[in-house]
């Protein structure tokens, strides 16, 4: 199938045959539901804990006799019940990360870059590189792409001027065609990608 390119003025710049087999895909749910839930996963840090009875410094000594007194029976003070005892079932440090197959992931990707082809949400650049690193002309330039939330995925670099400017400004992501992934392509509007990051996949998935 074949794409316009455009240029960061909104100029023509020709068109490019994109692979059916990684762009054309009918957009499946429960795999993109699957990958992001793996990357969110994967990032969270699982360092929350809280102190559990054994680790409170409290006496370990019981608090009365167990018969006689007429009161509950109790043991040590660092239980839960206690003012200053231990937290019951409280988290612990783990590791919240799970197994995906790699095949998986991949299939997910190229389903996400076919959702958003499907969608018309998919814009192709002809290159990503400004002379100066301003914020305001790459507004301007962006306005009248019509792109307010958008993941631009340049080539294996990205031009600092472009990168500069681009990161002040909201709901604008920019990565290099090696760090593009389902949960960032999802989470904007739309998807910019340049002419090098469209070849770079292609070569990727062959």
């Amino acid at each position: 199938m074949k794409l316009d390119i455009t240029t960061l003025d909104g100029a023509g710049a020709g068109s490019v045959e994109l692979d059916e087999a990684i762009f054309g895909l009918e957009p499946r749910p429960d795999l993109l539901q699957r990958m992001v839930r793996w990357q969110l996963a994967k990032r969270r840090a699982g360092t929350h804990a809280v102190q559990n009875r054994s680790d409170v410094n409290r006496t370990r000594k019981k608090l009365y006799k167990q018969k006689g007194t007429g009161n509950a029976r109790h043991g040590a003070a660092s239980a839960p019940q206690f003012r200053g005892g231990g937290r019951a079932f409280g988290p612990v440090v783990r590791d919240h990360s799970h197994d995906l197959p790699k095949k998986v992931r991949a299939l997910a990707l190229k389903h996400a870059l076919s959702a958003k082809l499907k969608s018309s949400t998919l814009i192709v650049v002809d290159d990503v590189k400004l002379a100066d690193g301003k914020t305001k002309a790459l507004a301007e330039r962006f306005g009248k792409l019509g792109l307010s939330s958008a993941l631009i995925i340049g080539g294996a670099e990205v031009d600092v001027n472009f990168g500069r400017a681009a990161r002040n400004l909201p709901q604008i992501d920019v990565l290099p065609v090696q760090g593009i992934n389902v949960y960032d392509i999802l989470r904007r509007e739309k998807l910019v990608l340049t002419r090098a990051a469209v070849d770079a996949l292609e070569a990727r998935f062959k």
